[in-house]
C-alpha cells in the first residue's frame, strides 16, 4: 500500500465581483417590478431582500462570478455566457484548466502526461457526455482515463476520497481532482432564499504516491479520507433531461422550480448535527480528538453553520486561524471551496501537525480527509 500526498493544490478566482449591495438592488427592482403584476393577478407580494438578512444569514458579504453580465439585468437575472461550438473548449473545462495547470506547477509536474488520471468532482456538469473530465484530460496532455463525478458541495472531498485509494492501492500513479464550479450559472437570482449564496471558483488538487524514503516538504500526507451520504430533499436541483419530456411544450425547458433550492432551517440544524458527528467518530477511529487538529478546512457554505459545528465538536468558539473562511468574501463556492481554503491557510502550519478538510452538502452527504503537514 502507498503512501499518499497531496502535492499541489490550484485555485482560479474570477477577478469579477457583486456586492450584497448590488445584488439587492437588482433583486428588490425585480420585486417591485413582480409584485405589480401579483397584485394584478390577486397573488400575494414577494418580500424584499436586504443586506443585513443576507449576513446574518450567510456570513456572505461579496462574491466573484465567472461572468457578471447579465446577473443584475433584472429582465434577466443570469449570467450572459454565449454558446461554443462543439469543437471549442467548453467554459467549464477551460475553468477547470486554468486550476489544473496551476496545481500541477505547484507540484512540480512538467510533464502533464504523467497525470494517469482526471476527476472532474463538481456539484454540476455542463454536460452529461462526453464528460468534462476527458476534455479537461485532453487540453491538459493528461494520459490515462478521466470521469465526471457528483456528490454536490462534498464533490471534491468525494474526489479526494476515490483518488487517494486508487493512489494507495497503485491502480493510478498520479491523480487530478479538479473542481471548477460556475454555480452561478445554476442558481435562480430570482429566490430570496438563495439568491444571495452562491459564487464561482475552480480549484484542482494532485494526488499521488509518496516513496517509502521520500519526503516533500510543505506538503500534506493523506492519512485517511472517509464519506458518508444519506438521503435528504432539503438541498436539491431537479434539472435535467427529463425536465422537457414532462412538458407538454417541449421547445421551451421550463427553469421554474427546477434550480437550486433548498429548505434552510432544516439543512442547518441537520447538517450541523450530521458533520460534528462525523468529524469527532472519522478522528475516534484513528485514536485522536478534534484537539489534535491543528486547523480545519471546512466547506465554505455558512458562517454560523461553521462556527457551531466547531463549537460542538472543541466545545467552545474556534477563531478564524482554528477554522478559517472564505465564505465573506467569495461567496459559497461549492465544492471548490474547502479545497480553496486549504489553499489559502496551510503555509503558517509546521512539519507534523494534522489538518482536516471536511466539506457536507446535498444528498445530504459528508466528505472528509486527515492531512498530516510534511
Amino acid at each position: 500500500m502507498q503512501r499518499v500526498i497531496i502535492s499541489g493544490i490550484g485555485v482560479e478566482i474570477p477577478d469579477s465581483t457583486i456586492t450584497n449591495e448590488e445584488l439587492v438592488a437588482s433583486f428588490n427592482e425585480w420585486v417591485d417590478l413582480e409584485n405589480v403584476r401579483r397584485a394584478a393577478a390577486g397573488e400575494p407580494p414577494l418580500a424584499k431582500s436586504d443586506t443585513d438578512f443576507i449576513v446574518y444569514a450567510s456570513g456572505v458579504k461579496n462574491r466573484h462570478v465567472h461572468t457578471r453580465e447579465g446577473i443584475l439585468d433584472v429582465t434577466r437575472m443570469t449570467p450572459r455566457i454565449p454558446p461554443r461550438g462543439d469543437d471549442e473548449l467548453s467554459v467549464m473545462a477551460e475553468f477547470g484548466v486554468v486550476s489544473a495547470k496551476r496545481a500541477l506547477e505547484h507540484a512540480g509536474v512538467t510533464d502533464p502526461s504523467t497525470v494517469d488520471m482526471v476527476i472532474c468532482a463538481a456539484s454540476h456538469q455542463q454536460r452529461p457526455y462526453p464528460a468534462v473530465a476527458v476534455e479537461i484530460q485532453k487540453a491538459l496532455g493528461a494520459s490515462g482515463a478521466a470521469f465526471d463525478m457528483n456528490l454536490g458541495c462534498s464533490s471534491a472531498a468525494a474526489g479526494l476520497h476515490i483518488a487517494t485509494n486508487l493512489v494507495r492501492t497503485g491502480a493510478q500513479k498520479r491523480v487530478l481532482v479538479v473542481s471548477p464550479e460556475i454555480i452561478t450559472a445554476h442558481l435562480n437570482f430570482r429566490d430570496r432564499q438563495t439568491h444571495f449564496i452562491f459564487g464561482d471558483a475552480s480549484a484542482t488538487m494532485v494526488v499521488e504516491a509518496l516513496g517509502d524514503d521520500e519526503t516533500r516538504p510543505g506538503r500534506f500526507e493523506v492519512l485517511d479520507t472517509r464519506s458518508w451520504t444519506q438521503f435528504s430533499n432539503n438541498i436539491r436541483s431537479n434539472f435535467g433531461f427529463l425536465i422537457r419530456a414532462g412538458q407538454e411544450d417541449t421547445s421551451v425547458v421550463n427553469m421554474e422550480g427546477n434550480m437550486i433550492k433548498q429548505v434552510g432551517n432544516k439543512v442547518f440544524k441537520e447538517v450541523t448535527v450530521a458533520a460534528h458527528r462525523f468529524i469527532s467518530a472519522f478522528l475516534a477511529d484513528h485514536g485522536m480528538t478534534v484537539e489534535d487538529v491543528r486547523r480545519y478546512w471546512l466547506h465554505q457554505a455558512n458562517g454560523r453553520m461553521n462556527a457551531m459545528i466547531m463549537k460542538l465538536a472543541l466545545g467552545y468558539e474556534a477563531d478564524a486561524d482554528r477554522a478559517p473562511m472564505v465564505l465573506e468574501r467569495l461567496g459559497n463556492t461549492a465544492a471548490a471551496g474547502a479545497v480553496v481554503a486549504l489553499k489559502q491557510y496551510h503555509e503558517d502550519m509546521e512539519a507534523g501537525q494534522f489538518g482536516m478538510l471536511c466539506a457536507f452538502g446535498a444528498g445530504y452527504s459528508i466528505g472528509g480527509a486527515i492531512l498530516r503537514k510534511m
